[in-house]
């Protein structure tokens, strides 16, 4: 067996003969790293045709969901465990994932399911300390701490457990492979054997899987298509809260959010985030009230916005949480549509409690609060904005209308700032709330913001 050596670019699992100072397939600096690979000629020998199935010939097996019994953690993955999947948990170190996951194989545990908790980067000790800082004393679940994934599958075949967490992936190495582990090549090898354990043995299968710098899932792009769900943790290292974010579900609605709190007793799920958000609104000037669709359900959040002159040709736009180009946008149309000149003024947003805002139905609350700032005027405290902005200064509707002034309904909010009906059917107001309708940011300002 002949060996020999290429080239692989560690962001995209690009491959090149000779090395190369930039990705031609990632456009990435500096990522090429040396692999070996094996030169097998294996000849083509002809094979039986497999049998093919049609759909009267499969079985039906109604395979219920396995309820984790964390409420928020069974949202994000579409009502529960599908037997058989493979989750990919990504986040920043520290964040919360061994903890989520620590939390969620002692419940399955104690609900009589056979667990396999493999650790390839902490010992033993390091994770009874962690389960007893959690209260989970009487955890059942079977524990590993190996890199070698030889030996992780022949526990696996020899124990056949339900449940197997792998944490985490990056440091799980097949020894056939000459790269070095936490390689493309061994991570993709690794993720595929795992693919194939749990569709065989109908094992549901957790992989944590550390994150680069630019925040995305370390490893090939490939990794992703190959699980069937994708969860990404949010949230500030020093702040209490965290967002778990689906990004892929095949078994269930994608871009869900399940909202936690990090407590010393371990990760605990917010049933009312949006309560949670608005404990501490903000009374003075430059701050409203907006709804964002996170999955199946709408978030009530708070912006600030701070304007603030500048002594500086080019004033600073700031953003946290809303996309900057979006900010720049209202900003532009705030200075075309309002006559509110922002030229001399820097611009700072932030939507409070860390959660990421990537719908266009903020956009009349960020408006206002902007003006707000720039007017010194105080919005009222039970007042909700919800619209999209036009270039032009029109105002737009936006998908679950009516589920949003609900949610704001039963906050206790009394007023709703939304689009006016362009041909739409009438909204069924149910609640004791009132709709007001307007067409342009003009009419809107007028209400709330009138130029000093």
């Amino acid at each position: 067996m002949k060996s020999k050596f290429h080239f692989v670019c560690q962001e995209c699992g690009h491959s090149e003969p000779k090395w190369l100072g930039k990705c031609p397939g990632c456009e990435a600096w500096n990522s090429f790293s040396e692999e070996g690979v094996e030169d097998k000629k294996r000849a083509s020998a002809a094979r039986n045709a497999p049998k093919h199935y049609t759909f009267k010939d499969i079985p039906s097996h109604n395979n219920a969901r396995i309820t984790s019994g964390i409420g928020e953690f069974d949202r994000v993955l579409g009502g529960g465990i599908v037997p058989g999947s493979m989750i990919l948990v990504g986040g920043d170190p520290g964040i919360g994932k061994s903890t989520l996951l620590l939390q969620v194989m002692a419940n399955l545990s104690t609900s009589g399911k056979k667990c396999l908790y493999v650790s390839a980067e902490e010992s033993l000790q390091q994770i009874k300390v962690r389960a007893e800082r959690l209260n989970q004393h009487g955890i059942s679940m079977a524990l590993l701490t190996e890199t070698e994934f030889e030996t992780i599958a022949a526990l696996i075949k020899e124990m056949q457990p339900d449940i197997i967490v792998i944490d985490s992936i990056q440091t799980v190495g097949v020894a056939e492979l000459q790269s070095a582990t936490g390689s493309v090549s061994q991570i993709r090898q690794v993720t595929n054997e795992l693919v194939r354990i749990a569709k065989d043995r109908n094992i549901s299968v957790f992989l944590v899987g550390h994150v680069t710098k630019d925040g995305a899932i370390a490893g090939p792009k490939v990794m992703e298509h190959m699980v069937d769900t994708v969860l990404y943790f949010e949230g500030e290292r020093s702040g209490s809260y965290r967002l778990l974010r689906t990004h892929k579900n095949r078994f269930g609605a994608a871009h869900e959010v399940g909202i936690f709190e990090m407590e010393s007793s371990g990760l605990t799920p917010i049933q009312n985030p949006s309560e949670i958000f608005l404990t501490q609104r903000s009374q003075g000037p430059g701050a409203s009230i907006i709804t964002s669709y996170e999955g199946t359900r709408p978030l009530l959040l708070e912006v600030q916005a701070l304007s603030a002159a500048t002594s500086f040709p080019a004033p600073r736009r700031t953003s946290i949480g809303i996309e900057l180009s979006r900010v720049n946008m209202i900003c532009a149309v705030l200075e075309r549509h309002a006559g509110i000149v922002l030229s001399g003024q820097d611009i700072y947003i932030n939507v409070v409690g860390g959660v990421r805002v990537n719908e266009p139905a903020a956009d009349l609350g960020v408006l206002l609060a902007i003006a707000s700032s720039a007017n010194d005027i105080t919005l009222p405290t039970d007042l909700v904005c919800i619209g999209e902005i036009g270039l032009t200064g029109e105002l737009r509707s936006v998908a679950r209308l009516e589920e949003r002034i609900q949610e704001a309904a039963q906050l206790g909010f009394k007023r709703c700032l939304i689009p006016a009906a362009h041909g739409r059917k009438s909204l069924k107001n149910q609640h004791d709330i009132e709709l007001q309708q307007v067409n342009t940011i003009g009419q809107a300002l007028e209400m709330y913001c009138p130029l000093s």
